[in-house]
């Protein structure tokens, strides 16, 4: 089985050694988080933003330890938007003196996509 077979064909999910990685998803896309998840090297790195309407919506995910899982609330006010924007802007600093890779997928993107601050 390929991870192709499991998530939609046009998340297209392959980040580069060394990437990011940057997971936002609603509660409907848990499934693509989780085989996403599922699929990473134990020693990836990045932020999983979950995005919920109510504490009763929060659960286990299985991730690299370092990799960050963060359940938004929405009855909080917290929304997945914000959440990845502030990350984004924090992850890619304008920084001349070396390039910084974001590899990400966000619910309601067509498809994972590369982020640079080059």
């Amino acid at each position: 089985m390929y991870l192709s077979d499991l998530l939609p064909a046009t998340i297209s999910w392959q980040p580069a050694p060394g990437d990011l990685v940057l997971l936002g998803a609603v509660e409907a896309d848990l499934p693509v988080v989780e085989t996403v998840l599922a699929t990473l090297p134990a020693k990836a790195r990045g932020q999983v933003f979950v995005e919920v309407d109510s504490a009763a919506g929060i659960r286990e995910l299985a991730a690299p330890g370092r990799v960050c899982v963060t359940w938004l609330r929405r009855d909080l006010g917290q929304s997945l938007r914000g959440a990845v924007e502030a990350w984004l802007g924090e992850m890619l600093p304008v920084d001349l003196e070396r390039e910084h890779r974001v590899y990400g997928w966000v619910s309601g993107d067509r498809a994972a996509q590369l982020l640079t601050n080059a």
